[in-house]
């Protein structure tokens, strides 16, 4: 039975793993397109956000949608309505008619869907999946994004030569048909109704992720703390690509963005062999803090080799932190309520990161470049330490982030109700595992 679960969660991730690499493509090739056509970092940042903010604002509703609804249609559903922004796209390209509005368009479109498509994938894992394996799961997860990074950005240059734009576009779409189809073949179990239980109004339902989250003081602190470190790594997210063309060329940037990612592979792929830490909050907190590490260095030199030795150690350090919360999440939520409660997560998570991508660009052009230029604020002291230059405002910027991210990792420690939240929150899927055990012949007829 344990064994089928896990073909049933490789064949989903299968799925899902070339859907991302094919956004990967698109991302990339865009994303170099509209910094190249306008030369504006703030108009970057706000198409970053705009990937970002309508997911946000769809969280409450989709997760009532993910646990009202069959989640395997949830997911079917939300890789379409992410295919057709795709193939608008395409079409736009096409006829010669894309604007930058068009990109607005798409992106919050993918947006909205993956508000749906997360929480659903993230709570069925919890199905498949015994919980001793669920941080080798998660790593897996972590691993198919990583493999994205690395994969996308040379694939793409390599395409953008051979097929052009449009080839490129075209490439993805058909990676979303390929994660529909492995959808619609496979089938996984779903969580029975619950009987007698009365029907609440709509807004009362959509809100009872955020009323399980109050109740767990320890799981709402958590929360937290990634609704800020987001924030911070909003400001990366939105600076690393101008960072590396401000000193060298799109090509130095695919393989900057390709090593990191490549680093990112390499805690994936030991996460998907390794269980963890038998204390999960500490290796979540360890490893963010080791991540924040790595962060600093990639600000401390202009020049790419640093920049991307930074990134890669960063990299490879987030999958054990992400991992082991999500873990955390999947053993400690209920398992009929986990999709408004990890739609909610998402919401609050990414709360602020919006925040970061409208303040990203103007802070960096604005305030840390002129600092760091000849003759600028910091130049005849902090420039000596880290060199002046257009390039080296971003630089002190991401050590500050670093920093930040670090001090917040060292207070998460020591709180105790954090630091213990193992100990004092019980499981929550120990009754979902029995079951298995129980009725392994009705697991089985919903698995391949």
């Amino acid at each position: 039975m344990i064994k089928q679960s896990f073909k049933t969660f490789l064949v989903i991730w299968f799925g899902q793993l070339a859907s991302v690499i094919g956004s990967g493509l698109t991302g990339f090739a865009l994303g170099v397109w509209v910094f190249q056509e306008t030369g504006s970092v703030t108009l970057f940042s706000l198409i970053v956000m705009s990937s970002v903010l309508p997911g946000v604002l769809a969280s409450p509703i989709a997760g009532y949608v993910v646990d009202k609804w069959k989640r395997k249609n949830v997911m079917i559903l939300a890789d379409c309505v992410a295919g057709f922004s795709t193939l608008l796209i395409f079409v736009l390209l096409l006829s010669n008619q894309l604007e930058i509005w068009h990109i607005f368009l798409s992106t919050a479109l993918g947006s909205f869907s993956s508000a749906f498509q997360m929480p659903a994938y993230q709570s069925t894992i919890a199905l498949l999946v015994p919980k001793e394996n669920l941080s080798r799961a998660n790593g897996m997860v972590q691993m198919a994004d990583s493999l994205s990074m690395i994969i996308a950005p040379l694939a793409a240059g390599f395409l953008l030569g051979i097929i052009g734009l449009q080839g490129v576009i075209l490439v993805d779409f058909i990676t979303f048909i390929i994660a529909i189809t492995t959808l619609v073949f496979v089938r996984f179990p779903e969580l029975k109704k619950e009987e007698n239980q009365e029907k609440a109004p709509f807004l009362k339902e959509a809100m009872l992720g955020w009323d399980y989250i109050q109740k767990r003081p320890a799981l709402l602190g958590l929360l937290l703390y990634f609704a800020f470190a987001n924030f911070l790594l909003g400001y990366v997210n939105v600076l690393m690509q101008p960072l590396i063309l401000t000193i060298g060329d799109e090509r130095a940037l695919g393989i900057a963005i390709s090593v990191t990612g490549g680093g990112m592979l390499l805690g994936g792929i030991i996460m998907s062999v390794w269980k963890g830490m038998q204390d999960q909050v500490k290796q979540f907190i360890l490893f963010g803090f080791l991540s924040a590490i790595g962060l600093s260095i990639s600000g401390f030199v202009s020049s790419v080799y640093v920049i991307t030795i930074g990134m890669f150690l960063t990299m490879s350090l987030i999958p054990f932190g992400n991992a082991a919360s999500q873990s955390i999440w999947q053993r400690k939520v209920k398992p009929n309520v986990q999709g408004r409660v990890f739609a909610l997560r998402r919401m609050v998570a990414l709360s602020l990161a919006p925040f970061a991508y409208i303040t990203a660009g103007p802070v960096a052009e604005k305030l840390f470049t002129p600092m760091m230029v000849e003759g600028g604020l910091l130049a005849s002291s902090i420039g000596r330490l880290i060199g002046v230059g257009e390039s080296r405002g971003i630089g002190l910027l991401f050590i500050i982030l670093g920093i930040l991210w670090a001090i917040l990792g060292v207070v998460y420690y020591l709180h105790p109700r954090i630091r213990n939240l193992d100990k004092e929150l019980p499981d929550a899927i120990e009754d979902v595992q029995a079951m298995h055990e129980k009725e392994s012949h009705k697991v089985v007829s919903a698995e391949i």
